[in-house]
């Protein structure tokens, strides 16, 4: 039950990122950062679709990704295309690795030391959906800062 809350979740909350990086009307100001901004819209994107790729997509799909994780925060001017591709094969993994838990693996240990101590499968998954939720407003409120609010 817990899965598929924690399914549902992320596909709603990648496909409203997804919504977020096309309503850009002016696609370079996906890479401005400015007015005490720290990141980009493009790089909390890049950021989303590498902590996703490495905590579902890899840990528990084992899907060998490899992360790099210094390059979510350095590159620019990645096309808008190519992100949205990105993000459509981040929704497939994510989908496809929470589908191999069953109810059961949620109380297990989460595989790799994350936090100052050890979380369980289901604290660091509900973890993700809120760090996902938190980028994404911030990619709102970026977006609205520099296109307008309308």
């Amino acid at each position: 039950m817990l899965i598929d809350t924690l399914q549902k979740l992320f596909e709603r909350d990648l496909q409203k990122l997804r919504i977020e990086i096309l309503l850009y009307k002016h696609e370079e100001n996906l890479w401005i950062a400015e007015k005490g901004i720290a990141n980009s819209a493009g790089n909390l994107c890049l950021h989303l679709i590498g902590n996703l790729n490495t905590y579902i997509g890899d840990e528990i799909g084992k899907t060998g990704y490899i992360r790099h994780r210094e390059l979510e925060f350095s590159l620019r001017d990645i096309p808008r295309a190519e992100l949205i591709r990105h993000l459509d094969d981040t929704i497939t993994t994510v989908r496809d690795s929470l589908n191999t838990l069953s109810e059961s693996d949620l109380y297990k240990e989460y595989p790799i030391l994350v936090f100052d101590q050890k979380a369980s499968v289901m604290y660091f998954l509900v973890h993700l959906t809120t760090h996902l939720a938190y980028h994404l407003g911030q990619i709102n409120y970026h977006r609205r800062l520099l296109d307008g609010w309308d």
